[in-house]
């Protein structure tokens, strides 16, 4: 479909047609006809994405009075309490219909509704923000510059405010056989290409409770198959997950949606696997990692799904062997929740760690933002926060187990590898897709 077919079909509606009429009746209703549209259009929005791999309108947003591009915090288009819900459905298996209608289900949601207000107020944001990214991503543009205009209108539209409100994990822009896990270093030039497929990946952080969601970016329509069978499997993981869900069941059915396809590239077809070491997980307050993991290919795991957990449903598809491996130059750490007491020797390493703790606590981060003048945050930091010659006490704080890295994760070089990505809240009536779109 032409992106001028997407408009008449948005737009217009075939039973406004007049048949038969006079000229000037024909004229007068015509007339009423582009005003209408657009009514419409001022009301949905009309910029289509610059790339293949998401739907709607980059623009979309407008419609809540938001401005082209979003200026708006978020909290001033919204009241409390009313922030746009997720996509709702019933929990998975028959064990599960009474919680429709119960009572005391729903006497509990009732009870956890700050909650999940402060949730959706994550997930519009994060919605904005990936709609204002997706309407600068263009062949050419560097990946650098890329994230840290996103990074700076995540910051804008969440009003960051240290570990009230603010970015969840740096900005991954995991090009072509690299799935997951790079952002670039201060320095790297890459530049997007129309051969790339990459994988944008950011999180927005309300109160600590993180929107953890992911999409892929293609121009080249023969990668067409390869999203699509990521984004088919990542729904199938969203639809069998539920309360009493068992984490190996869902691997299975999302590794049985993610085989079924093949893509032909450069005239060569390849049937697209799961990677099988990256999972979903569970999420909870400033840590994006909890203690869950949701595989992506059938397991013997019959660890179940909880009531009140929230989780991101993620899967990564791939033309290679199907496994990454750590390589290339680490960008991204965080603080490990559970560090061991050690004594530090270093002191640039103590003075590091103090920043990290006071900055970021459990949230990821990244060096770039280190070296920022505000070392990463204008509410936790002093000025003049800028960390200088950091690198040495960053190697002895992961050495002695007080930060983690993560390292960028590759598949053999000449794959290409995709992502789709949803944060689902198990609520005790339903669940709720929270980080859903338009645009995915």
């Amino acid at each position: 479909m032409t992106p001028d077919e997407v408009l008449v079909e948005s737009f217009e509606s075939p039973n406004e047609t007049v048949v038969n009429a006079p000229p000037q009746v024909e004229k007068t209703n015509a007339k009423k006809k582009r005003k209408k549209n657009k009514k419409k259009t001022a009301l949905t929005g009309t910029k289509l994405p610059p790339f293949r791999g998401v739907g709607g309108f980059t623009d979309s947003y407008i419609k809540y009075g938001q401005t082209e591009p979003p200026t708006i915090p978020v909290s001033k288009l919204f009241a409390v309490g009313s922030f746009p819900k997720g996509e709702e459905h019933p929990h998975p298996g028959d064990f599960n219909t009474y919680r429709t209608t119960s009572e005391e289900k729903r006497a509990l949601e009732r009870a956890n509704e700050a909650l999940y207000d402060r949730i959706r107020y994550a997930a519009e944001t994060h919605r904005q923000v990936r709609k204002f990214a997706q309407s600068i991503i263009k062949p050419g543009i560097r990946l650098i510059d890329m994230c840290e205009a996103i990074e700076n209108k995540n910051r804008e539209l969440v009003e960051e405010a240290g570990f009230a409100r603010g970015i969840g994990f740096p900005t991954g822009c995991s090009l072509n056989h690299i799935a997951a896990h790079y952002t670039p270093n201060t320095g790297d030039d890459t530049v997007l290409k129309y051969g790339d497929v990459m994988k944008v990946d950011f999180g927005t952080q309300v109160d600590g409770r993180i929107i953890d969601s992911a999409f892929t970016v293609a121009f080249d329509p023969q990668f067409d198959n390869l999203l699509a069978a990521a984004k088919a499997a990542t729904e199938e993981g969203v639809k069998v997950s539920g309360i009493d869900a068992r984490l190996g069941e869902i691997g299975g059915a999302i590794q049985e949606v993610m085989e079924s396809y093949e893509v032909t590239i450069e005239g060569k077809t390849y049937p697209v696997k799961c990677i099988r070491n990256l999972n979903g997980h569970s999420i909870d307050p400033y840590l994006i990692h909890a203690g869950k993991s949701v595989p992506i290919v059938k397991s013997d795991d019959n660890t179940k799904m909880e009531e009140g957990e929230i989780f991101a449903i993620e899967t990564f598809a791939s033309t290679g062997r199907g496994y990454v491996v750590n390589d290339m130059e680490c960008s991204i750490y965080a603080k490990a929740h559970d560090a061991p007491h050690v004594p530090l020797r270093l002191p640039r390493a103590k003075k590091l760690l103090s920043h990290v703790s006071r900055t970021f606590g459990t949230l990821p981060f990244c060096c770039r933002w280190l070296e920022r003048e505000d070392g990463g945050s204008a509410t936790n930091n002093p000025k003049g926060a800028k960390q200088e010659k950091y690198k040495i006490a960053l190697k002895n704080l992961v050495d002695n187990g007080l930060l983690i890295d993560y390292p960028p994760l590759l598949d053999v070089r000449g794959s290409y590898t995709a992502q789709y990505e949803h944060t689902i809240i198990l609520r005790p009536t339903c669940k709720e897709i929270v980080s859903r779109g338009d645009d995915y």
